[in-house]
């Protein structure tokens, strides 16, 4: 699904959507399936309003712009209901970054992205 182009394209709107928010990526991975990101949120912004507006966004877009993934996801979703979150208090940035890390260093040539 997130492979070439069309990665590319979700990682530009996620970029921009951020821009958009004033939420600073600090890392992020583009897998095939999903993405990973460590960023700042201003505390204005609830994290569930970036996520919807982020995975309804890029939806959109690359399902405008790939005509061949508007029939493939026809009457289904692009991506899935459910996100994980949490705050820099619960875990360290190094464990974050630790795991962003693993998860580049797993990832091979074509697959990998950094958002």
């Amino acid at each position: 699904m997130l492979t070439g182009q069309v990665r590319l394209r979700v990682r530009d709107i996620c970029r921009q959507v951020c821009r958009e928010n004033e939420v600073d990526i600090l890392r992020g991975v583009l897998s095939s399936d999903h993405v990973h990101m460590f960023v700042s949120v201003p505390p204005k912004l609830a994290i569930s309003d970036l996520v919807r507006t982020m995975k309804g966004r890029s939806s959109h877009k690359v399902q405008r712009e790939f005509p061949e993934l508007r029939r493939r996801y026809w009457g289904r979703r692009f991506w899935g209901r459910v996100y994980f979150s949490t705050t820099n208090g619960a875990i360290t940035e190094d464990i974050v970054l630790q795991y962003l890390e693993q998860h580049i260093a797993n990832l091979t040539g074509a697959s990998r992205s950094v958002v």
